[in-house]
């Protein structure tokens, strides 16, 4: 009885491998820590890019008043290179980006309507939206406060939002974490970004209102804010 007390008090007071057992605790936590990091840090540099290819497929198609559809592929192409050195395709051969681009007018009682869209998808080029409502892949648009024309809306004070038109940029990526694809599954990681057309042209043909900001597409030739405003060639 008094060796197996003394046994019991010896294993009590005894030290040797606690270090051991308490990385075994802790390096599990340790390792989901790591890794949620690292994919953490990978979906928000990725969104990021995101974020910044649908400012800039916006931005560089409101420099021009019309675009040929050679033009449009190639600026769309430029701003799914932002995304870089991400990939754009799956293992699979599956595309994981879609870029957007399109333009919206409002009608003289602030009623919209979708003018024309282009998309890429990071291997071909297409039509892009269908409506401003959910359709396909899109959700549906939503306008930010300050550029709903709809008639009476308390953000459209004086009716500035009638008889305009603006250039919608949308991006949307594919994310799978490498590790972490059994937790989160596939993430869609989306932006879009508003901007107006910096050049003054004729309204829409389906518009009875003044001629005010538009871009055409698609036209034979392509012309630019420059070549428009100040070395009047097109």
């Amino acid at each position: 009885m008094t060796s197996l007390s003394s046994r019991a008090r010896r294993l009590w007071i005894d030290d040797k491998a606690v270090a051991a057992v308490e990385f075994a605790m802790v390096v599990p936590f340790m390792l989901l820590l790591y890794v949620g990091g690292v994919e953490l840090g990978n979906g928000m540099a990725i969104n990021v890019k995101v974020t910044a290819t649908a400012h800039s497929v916006a931005d560089m198609v409101s420099q021009n008043t019309q675009l040929t559809t050679a033009q449009m592929q190639n600026i769309l192409g430029a701003s799914a290179a932002i995304l870089a050195p991400y990939a754009t395709t799956g293992s699979s051969g599956n595309s994981l980006v879609t870029v957007t681009v399109s333009e919206i007018s409002a009608d003289t009682n602030g009623n919209l309507t979708l003018q024309w869209s282009q998309s890429y998808n990071g291997t071909s080029f297409g039509a892009g939206r269908t409506s401003l409502g959910a359709n396909g892949v899109y959700a549906a648009v939503t306008l930010p406060p300050s550029l709903n024309g709809t008639a009476g809306n308390a953000n459209n004070p004086n009716s500035q939002n009638d008889n305009v038109s603006f250039i919608v940029g949308e991006a949307t990526y594919a994310y799978t974490p490498n590790l972490g694809y059994t937790v989160s599954g596939t993430v869609t990681l989306a932006d879009s970004f508003y901007v107006f057309p910096r050049c003054s042209t004729n309204s829409p043909a389906n518009s009875g209102g003044p001629a005010y900001y538009d871009i055409k597409y698609p036209v034979a030739t392509n012309c630019t804010c420059i070549q428009h405003l100040q070395q009047k060639t097109c």
